[in-house]
């Protein structure tokens, strides 16, 4: 007879993957952060949430969850996971490189952070160890929302970029001290803190060189065997025998399951399969960070909120103004511009995941006051909610005190006003270029306009008619020309910058040719219904092109394929463009006599 499968045993599975697979993905098309998705399910599908409800309303037992500790396991394997691919991503010549930041800002920071932190907490009748942990906590940020942020903006390899991954990677590396040093504190039993102490160091010292000694043994060897079979699974699978192995050996030796996996993480990270490692886990530490997050959002309590707002705002605002003044002045002693100082200072100032790490640990080593830590926590996460806000936040206070742009000459030279009738290509980068090319082989007069100095510099170097100035404002399009210009191409990727220049020109000159570079199939309707007389889509195009280059090589003759090319072309032209758009489409072998 058949096993009796019980549902209920599998519901806070379904939950976790449900959030992760259909909910996450529904916020991040309305540019919702993943994390803070990740947060709001718990809170609202948690026991403070809905899951408090399921006593009046049982239907909502099958969607949420009333015990946050049956996620315990996977959120701190998650946290193992996270630790295990910080370790990976280390390298000697990488804090050699950014040693300066590194050692500099980011253990000044934390240190400054959790002294000042750390002291307000003792003022406050905290215990000395209570005021220590909630110090060091609250002195680190969130590594996974920080850089995920940056990411999306493509701000990681700016000044401010690197400033806060250098404070971030400190911050990383001090927690595997700080676990230890709860662990530390947790077992001590009223004996002497300093004979304890180094009992603890000598223990956790020992278990240590223990994994180092063998990992660096047997890692290796395991790994070189496990690659020449070419199976994947046997490489995922001797990848999470490495992470949970080593974790749950260092939890067995009494240190923390995270400390672990970031030595095995170290060790691996020396191997020549370090890249591979870490595409292998990246599905898994995702998920499973993501149902930490799940777990720190159900800590949430809207009673509690509701009960204390003063004291955890009061607490949010601290945090944030107290990391936020140590970061900016530890970053204009360094010599750092003011505009990165700003915006590295707002981005690392709000409360991490790490804070709940340390700070849960605490709480179960009895070190620090369930309801303190539960009104510090909430602050922590009310800051890392905000994250993505005040990331808008720094981006706008550091584009306000940057320093004017020193023009270079070759881009402070006026556009001509002779009102001849040129086209205006706008735009100087690769597709820009490609098209003023073209337009100079068939002798057809131009110029072209971008915002970058650099490229416009490099531009009037090479003998090309480029004009520094921002084609977005009508006056400047005027003093270019538009009125008389030929045509206008529009060939920049921003389609907010693309719109404006479009309803500039058009306002300014109805009659006028514009052919606009578009983003996919969407943005060209968009932007036929502005009045762009045409709209090439990059997804189009290369499909275009992809299919053109494949028939040819499968042996189909060149006329065929270019004729049918076109046809497609034009058919994508006719379902793009509205019934009644307000500028009409170009003739298919006319377009070059008109430019």
């Amino acid at each position: 007879m058949a096993a009796t499968i019980d549902p209920s045993a599998y519901k806070d599975a379904i939950v976790v993957l449900a959030t992760a697979g259909v909910i996450v993905p529904f916020a991040k098309r309305f540019r919702v952060n993943s994390i803070v998705a990740f947060m709001a399910c718990g809170a609202l599908l948690g026991p403070f949430g809905l899951g408090g409800l399921v006593s009046s309303v049982p239907l909502l037992r099958t969607i949420t969850v009333s015990d946050a500790s049956t996620l315990a396991g996977p959120a701190e394997i998650g946290v193992a996971f996270l630790l295990f691919v910080i370790g990976l991503e280390l390298s000697f010549e990488r804090l050699m490189t950014m040693r300066r930041l590194v050692f500099g800002l980011g253990l000044g920071q934390v240190a400054l952070s959790a002294a000042i932190i750390g002291g307000f907490a003792f003022l406050l009748k905290q215990p000395a160890a209570a005021a220590l942990i909630i110090g060091f906590g609250l002195a680190l940020s969130s590594t996974a929302m920080v850089v995920e942020l940056l990411s999306a903006k493509r701000r990681m390899m700016t000044s401010a970029g690197r400033t806060s991954f250098a404070i971030l990677l400190c911050q990383d590396i001090a927690v595997v001290p700080l676990l230890f040093l709860v662990a530390v504190l947790g077992a001590q039993n009223g004996g002497s803190l300093v004979a304890g102490l180094a009992q603890a160091l000598v223990h956790a010292f020992a278990a240590i060189a223990g994994i180092v000694v063998v990992g660096r043994l047997a890692l290796r060897p395991l790994f070189r065997l496990v690659a020449s079979t070419d199976s994947s699974e046997s490489f995922l699978a001797a990848t999470l025998l490495v992470a949970l192995g080593t974790g749950l050996v260092a939890a067995a030796a009494g240190l923390s399951m995270g400390l672990g996996a970031f030595i095995a993480g170290l060790l691996l990270a020396e191997t020549e399969y370090r890249r591979a490692i870490e595409v292998t886990i990246e599905p898994f530490k995702s998920l499973l960070i993501g149902v930490f997050f799940l777990i720190v959002g159900m800590s949430v309590d809207p009673a509690q909120l509701a009960a204390q707002p003063a004291i955890i705002l009061g607490i949010a605002a601290g945090l944030l103004l107290t990391k936020a003044l140590v970061v900016l002045g530890l970053a204009r002693l360094l010599a750092l511009s003011v505009p990165t100082a700003i915006e590295a200072a707002i981005m690392v100032a709000p409360g991490g995941e790490f804070a709940f790490v340390l700070l849960n640990a605490a709480v179960g080593a009895k070190l620090v006051d369930h309801g303190a830590a539960s009104l510090v926590l909430a602050a922590v996460s009310l800051t890392m909610v905000t994250l993505p806000l005040f990331a808008r936040v720094a981006r706008h206070m550091a584009a306000r005190f940057a320093p004017p742009v020193a023009l270079p000459e070759e881009a402070t030279i006026l556009p001509p006003d002779d009102h001849t009738g040129r086209a205006i290509v706008i735009g100087c980068g690769r597709v820009g270029r490609l098209v003023g090319s073209m337009l100079e082989e068939h002798n057809k007069p131009y110029i072209a306009l971008d915002s970058d100095p650099v490229l416009i510099a490099g531009q009037r170097r090479a003998g090309r008619p480029a004009f520094f100035g921002d084609a977005t404002k009508p006056d400047f399009l005027k003093l270019c020309g538009v009125v008389d210009a030929s045509a206008l191409i529009v060939t920049i990727h921003n389609h907010r910058a693309v719109d404006e220049i479009v309803k500039a020109a058009r306002a300014l000159r109805p009659e006028l040719i514009i052919v606009a570079r578009a983003r996919d199939a969407a943005h060209a309707r968009h932007l036929y219904e502005l009045g762009v007389n045409d709209a090439v889509p990059e997804t189009i195009e290369a499909s275009l092109q992809l299919s053109e280059a494949a028939l040819v090589g499968l042996g189909v003759p060149m006329g065929l394929v270019i004729a049918s090319v076109h046809e497609r072309r034009d058919v994508f032209r006719r379902e793009l463009k509205p019934a009644a758009a307000p500028a009409p489409a170009l003739p298919r072998h006319g377009r070059s006599r008109r430019l």
